[in-house]
């Protein structure tokens, strides 16, 4: 299952400074990648409707935005 994991959702190490914020807002910042490449598969296979894809990834980049700012990273 871990290996199943790893190839579903891969992630890289983070290079930067290594505060809690920025580790955080990283973790975030790849899963927002994430589901954006999952979004487009399906628009692009037919799955979804394009309007449908882009209010959803608006909502992603609004959750991100926010958890930023939360994280009072500049």
């Amino acid at each position: 299952m871990t290996d199943l994991n790893n190839f579903l959702y891969p992630r890289s190490r983070y290079q930067g400074r290594a505060k809690p914020e920025n580790l955080v807002f990283n973790a975030n910042l790849q899963e927002f990648s994430q589901h954006v490449s999952y979004i487009c598969a399906l628009e692009t296979n037919g799955k979804l409707a394009p309007n449908e894809a882009v209010q959803q990834i608006r909502s992603l980049w609004h959750q991100l935005q926010q958890s930023q700012q939360q994280l009072g990273i500049h």
